[in-house]
């Protein structure tokens, strides 16, 4: 039996159904579920952290992103390029990946997002260069590895630039040979129970790199075997025109005439829908990833965030691919989506405790999760402490519910916690030695990119 305790904390924001604030309570877990929160607990246990000038949040989930793009942020020939461009030049990277690249950009990215308070990780991977092997087990293990909590996808392409898609043909595969390896993966990783630390999620990339066909027995056998699906959705007007020219419906019509709608799908970016097609989003459980600073990099736009809330449709937050973010920092995120609706929808602009709510209960309901997104008796043991003391929250402590929308956090937070154990202590990893991971990943992005 594994068991921790954090003693007085001072401020616990659960994110629960009450939206409750407790301060000076104990938290107590064991077996990686959180057993029980109260004053003065009589638990012992293993390892005991004080709380007394801690504050303690729900991890965070990051619902959308690409890992393998850790190794290739912020190159000098894409800076100004918009995505169907962007993604044209990258790809002639991407074709290189292997499984020691998606090992060492995973401990880098998942790192990172472990160091900022992320404690479960959907990573979209939909790149597979012939030849490579299991590269979803690679990336399994080095979740593992960190202690992260994954949801990887089987994501998939099978059109290249000659049927007038953007990949090169190195990197699409047939239809038939998505569906076996995507049975054979869910068979193998998938795990549905309660506290699960591997689940799989069926993700082809999107409407203008992959056929009509492979969506539509993408969504049937998801339906099979009872897992997500997901898929870039509405990120640019190029997307748009891409699907009125070529199939006369605009982009969700088209997804939902492939039975691409429901409260087992989610999108990400969801930013050019139309009024109409919120209320479709709504009415059908449809979720949204929202990525605000790829949107902003890429110039893609502001997804109307605000209005969604507003109709109940869900929405997570997510860092998207490390090239279209440049990092993997989801409580940035929640700053910068705070500012930037601020910004765009005044008073009408979520609150930064309801982004961060969309971080933590938003995130785990497009994911399908009842068991994360909140510090709740009963849930998994996935929270983040940080310390009030620190220099860059002076004079910023008095509302810890909001203080991370308006005020953010500069460095990594003090502790993580996943599953019960403690992964981050004092702002660094636990299971892995970072200076020697920095130095072997910094030779493997090196050797990647010159090849």
């Amino acid at each position: 039996m594994s068991t921790l305790m954090i003693r007085n904390i001072s401020a616990l924001v659960t994110c629960n159904d009450a939206d409750e604030l407790l301060n000076n309570v104990d938290l107590y877990c064991e077996d990686g579920l959180i057993r029980a929160i109260g004053k003065q607990l009589p638990q012992k246990a293993d390892r005991e952290i004080d709380g007394t000038y801690l504050f303690c949040y729900p991890g965070l989930i990051n619902t959308h992103h690409h890992l393998y793009q850790q190794f290739s942020r912020n190159l000098p020939q894409v800076q100004n390029m918009e995505l169907f461009d962007w993604l044209k030049t990258l790809y002639e990277i991407w074709k290189n990946l292997d499984q020691t690249v998606i090992r060492y950009s995973g401990l880098t990215g998942m790192g990172e997002l472990m160091k900022n308070g992320c404690t479960t990780c959907f990573d979209h991977h939909y790149v597979f260069p012939a030849g490579t092997g299991d590269l979803i087990g690679a990336q399994m293990r080095t979740a593992d590895e960190l202690g992260m909590r994954m949801v990887s996808s089987r994501g998939s392409m099978d059109l290249s630039v000659k049927d007038g898609g953007l990949p090169p043909d190195s990197v699409v595969q047939t239809v038939d040979e998505i569906m076996k390896d995507s049975a054979y993966l869910i068979e193998k990783y998938h795990d549905p129970s309660f506290g699960s630390m591997h689940q799989i999620v069926l993700a082809p990339c999107s409407p203008f790199s992959v056929s009509a066909e492979l969506l539509k027995q993408s969504a049937i056998l998801a339906r099979q075997y009872g897992v997500r699906l997901h898929t870039h959705l509405c990120e640019t007007k190029d997307e748009e025109n891409y699907t009125l020219s070529r199939y006369n419906m605009r982009p969700l019509e088209y997804m939902e005439s492939l039975g691409w709608i429901g409260d087992d799908v989610w999108y990400a970016h969801g930013i050019h829908f139309t009024t109409a097609e919120l209320d479709v989003l709504a009415k059908t459980g449809t979720g949204v990833a929202h990525c605000p600073v790829s949107n902003m990099k890429l110039s893609s736009g502001i997804a109307r965030i605000p209005e969604m809330l507003e109709r109940g449709v869900k929405v997570g937050l997510a860092v998207d691919g490390s090239a279209s973010q440049d990092g993997s920092n989801l409580l940035e995120e929640i700053r910068i989506c705070f500012l930037l609706h601020r910004l765009n929808s005044s008073a009408k602009a979520p609150t930064g405790y309801d982004v961060l709510k969309m971080a933590t209960r938003g995130s785990a309901s497009l994911l399908g999760r009842t068991d994360i997104g909140s510090v709740e008796v009963g849930k998994c043991a996935d929270f983040f402490l940080v310390d009030s003391r620190r220099l860059e929250l002076v004079g910023a402590t008095y509302d810890p519910k909001n203080v991370f929308g308006t005020v953010g956090l500069r460095g990594a937070v003090d502790y993580t916690v996943v599953n019960g154990k403690v992964t981050v202590d004092q702002g660094r990893l636990v299971n892995i030695d970072e200076p020697v991971i920095a130095e072997e990943a910094r030779k493997v992005c090196d050797a990647y990119l010159s090849k």
